[in-house]
């Protein structure tokens, strides 16, 4: 017998072979006894350098099938998510090319690189104009799943689809049969001819975002994914949306959460799990037997969204019971909570805010085509961080940091959410420890962006181990673009 229920409805029973191993809440943060140590790395880091050009530019795809109108996507090479898979110790040197009708620059999402390389226009380099050329060079420290995006015009330019992956190897302590990412991410299209609806609307920037028309996983629309049969294989799963916050479980398939964005847990089972914007689940599953079926299901809204189909192809495993293997123990620099100093930030509306929610406009508003028009930041306020929003305009006008830190000592942060509004919260340049939550029950982990839900305190810790400018703000796109973003310093 199975020591895991395939159904989201029935208990998740038994033991875990990996001691310590806890059920979720319904909330789905797990709970439980404390996880076990991770083993150490076995595999020392590789060297050398990976050489990769791409262009960011104008492409066609066919996002809602093969016999329906293509749209003009924003793509950093031919396929949808370029994906980059590099050893750990290697360095990346990248030849960026810019296309577009546009500035842009990419942010290189949850890996701990040096400030210059950051990628934020105005605040570590200049915008990459259209025609230009811009090299970016780095060793990631780190492995795991990671992503890459446009840190201007965003709600635009990630909302027609300009972003990666990457995948830094390196952290297996036993081969598994299949590795596939799995990028989940809503488009706002006409259904009738494929042309983009506005990114951006006065009521979601207001509230909860614009929701995309389109769902797919790499960029299709329910895709079914073969997996070699019985076999042990990890899904990386990437929210790229830029509202969408989905309530993700697994049916028909027994499957285990190894890291959340891209750092090592002790396995435990996935019941279900609610990923922001932004955030990223590595999962252990045990694919179905030859012939057999199992989903990727989105239980957030009244009705279940299948997301994604898996076959089990080939000739079936030998049958065992399901041990998903640990990943190895990552090298995150560890806060020392005694002594640390105590910081705050406090995510609520901008002054004048609640009487703003309180009679947001209906889509249609003439101030929408403002919101559109501005690049790297909204005409208007929404949204603050300790009272304070990010000025209107662009990334230029650089206001003071919301702290100064000093460089090697440990903070302690605690994050408060003031507003009826989920908050996917992210801080460039670390990888922060999760210690606790007022809402849920949620594991100790390590991350790089957390979901803020309403009313909700989370506290974080972390090592300012590196100078520079680095950002934090909220990743529901049209939050971050009206306001809800600041910065700390690391002197």
């Amino acid at each position: 017998m199975s020591r895991f229920s395939p159904s989201r409805r029935t208990l998740l029973g038994g033991g875990l072979a990996v001691a310590g191993a806890a059920l979720l809440s319904a909330r789905g943060f797990a709970k439980g006894p404390k996880a076990v140590p991770l083993p150490a790395r076995t595999v020392g880091p590789a060297s050398g350098e990976k050489k990769v050009s791409f262009a960011a530019a104008q492409r066609s795809l066919k996002l809602m099938g093969a016999d329906r109108p293509a749209s003009r996507v924003w793509t950093y090479a031919d396929e949808p998510f370029h994906l980059i898979r590099l050893a750990q110790g290697e360095t990346l040197s990248v030849d960026f090319e810019n296309r577009l009708p546009e500035h842009t620059s990419i942010h290189w999402h949850g890996l701990r690189i040096p400030n210059d390389q950051d990628g934020v226009p105005y605040m570590t380099q200049p915008p990459v104009k259209p025609g230009e050329r811009h090299a970016y060079r780095f060793t990631p420290p780190d492995t795991g799943t990671f992503w890459f995006h446009p840190h201007c015009d965003t709600v635009a330019q990630l909302g027609r689809g300009l972003a990666g992956v990457m995948v830094v190897e390196g952290d297996e302590t036993r081969a598994y049969d299949a590795d596939v990412a799995l990028v989940l991410k809503d488009w706002r299209l006409d259904e009738a001819t494929g042309e983009w609806l506005p990114f951006m609307t006065t009521r979601g920037a207001l509230r909860a975002g614009t929701f995309g028309t389109v769902r797919t996983a790499n960029a299709q629309v329910a895709p079914t994914i073969k997996l070699p049969a019985g076999g042990d294989c990890r899904i990386r799963i990437l929210n790229l949306d830029l509202t969408r916050v989905g309530d993700l479980s697994f049916e028909g398939m027994e499957a285990a959460v190894i890291a959340i964005d891209g750092n090592p847990v002790s396995p435990f089972p996935l019941k279900e799990w609610r990923l922001g914007p932004a955030m990223r689940l590595d999962v252990v599953v045990r694919a179905p037997a030859a012939g057999g079926r199992g989903t990727l299901v989105d239980y957030f809204s009244a009705n279940p969204v299948t997301l994604a189909t898996f076959s089990g192809e080939g000739e079936d495993r030998p049958k065992s019971a399901f041990d998903p293997a640990p990943l190895s123990k990552g090298d995150i620099p560890e806060p020392k909570l005694k002594g640390a100093e105590r910081l705050k930030f406090a995510f609520a509306t901008a002054a004048g805010g609640k009487a703003a929610l309180a009679a947001s406009a209906e889509e249609g508003d003439p101030l929408d085509k403002a919101l559109l028009d501005s690049l790297c930041a909204s005409d208007k306020v929404n949204w603050s961080v300790n009272g304070e929003s990010w000025p209107a305009g662009d990334h230029s006008r650089i206001p003071p940091p919301l702290f100064t830190l000093r460089q090697g000592r440990s903070y302690v942060a605690e994050l408060t959410n003031e507003t009826p509004h989920v908050h996917p919260i992210h801080l460039h340049g670390f990888t922060f420890k999760v210690l606790s939550s007022t809402r849920a029950g949620a594991p100790v982990h390590f991350a790089d962006t957390v979901l803020l839900t309403p009313k909700d305190r989370i506290t974080i810790a972390f090592v300012a181990d590196r100078p520079g400018d680095w950002m934090v703000h909220c990743h529901l796109i049209e939050h971050q673009d009206t306001g809800m973003m600041g910065y700390v310093k690391v002197v």
